[in-house]
């Protein structure tokens, strides 16, 4: 298995595994386990590797039933995601890895070469399923939800002066909110600090579900320490996999539900994972009592 690490951009280039890479050897007929961790503060990759159709095994950490990707891996800030890859190009072949997440900035990642040795294996078996973690499933059933709403941002129409925020307790405009360093909202209360209010006070050993809404013009991966959560609907659509993850990207105005059950007491940071966010004020606590 290799782990790559994607980090901040040198000029115009992308390190991997804190170096510039041209390319990777690579051996015709293996098969392998790659653990991509985006380690960028900020920026979104989306991953499109020519020729070849990689199976996402796990998110975060957490198995998942194996599937091939939808032409391309989205992975945000803190996200994790694991692939198996058959190798089927012929020796001396060359494919390139893209990163085709912001328009009009399409880049060569890195290239995938083969080496000159010939095929290892004729015929691979189907892409394993990874042993399940022993995380307690939420009951939906009598699950307690709660609405969440992400605000904040210059774009989509929030001008300058008619969204409001609060901050350290009195009521402000954007204007205002900036001037002070803050321009995201949780429940439309920009954190100010790591001592403060809970944002939700869950009991220990119940159910939840968390209906997070991205009411801005911008990506927000969303993470909860503590806590593995299943990601169930996507703008009010069941998701396919049902996937355990502890950091959910969301797209500008998207709704997405996470369940998981609250067995983890304690304070925990629930926040968005762009740090200039969370700075901005795009942090909050869960608090299980």
């Amino acid at each position: 298995m290799h782990d790559v690490s994607h980090g901040g951009r040198i000029g115009n280039t992308v390190t991997i595994n804190g170096s510039v890479q041209d390319e990777i050897t690579v051996h015709s007929g293996e098969r392998i386990r790659l653990r991509l961790i985006n380690a960028a503060n900020a920026r979104i990759f989306a991953l499109e590797f020519s020729g070849h159709t990689p199976h996402i095994v796990a998110y975060d950490g957490q198995p998942v039933d194996p599937h091939p990707t939808d032409g391309r891996i989205v992975i945000g800030p803190a996200m994790r995601i694991d692939l198996v890859i058959d190798m089927a190009g012929q020796p001396g072949e060359q494919f390139t890895v893209t990163d085709t997440f912001y328009k009009g900035l399409e880049y060569r990642l890195v290239d995938l070469k083969y080496g000159p040795e010939p095929s290892l294996l004729a015929n691979l078996r189907p892409v394993y399923r990874l042993a399940p973690n022993t995380i307690p499933e939420p009951n939906l059933k009598t699950a307690e939800r709660q609405g969440i709403t992400f605000g904040g941002g210059m774009m989509g129409g929030m001008m300058m002066g008619m969204m409001m925020g609060m901050m350290n307790g009195p009521q402000m405009d954007m204007r205002q909110m900036m001037h002070n360093g803050k321009a995201w909202t949780i429940n439309g209360v920009a954190a100010t600090g790591h001592m403060m209010e809970p944002l939700l006070t869950l009991k220990q050993g119940r159910s939840y579900v968390l209906a997070l809404d991205n009411n801005t013009a911008w990506h927000h991966p969303i993470h909860l320490n503590g806590h593995s959560f299943r990601v169930i609907t996507r703008n009010g659509q069941p998701t396919r996999h049902q996937e355990w993850q502890d950091t959910v990207l969301m797209s500008p105005k998207e709704k997405v539900e996470i369940a998981f059950l609250a067995d983890n007491p304690g304070g925990w940071m629930f926040h968005c994972h762009i740090l200039e966010h969370q700075a901005g004020g795009m942090m909050g606590v869960v608090q299980v009592v």
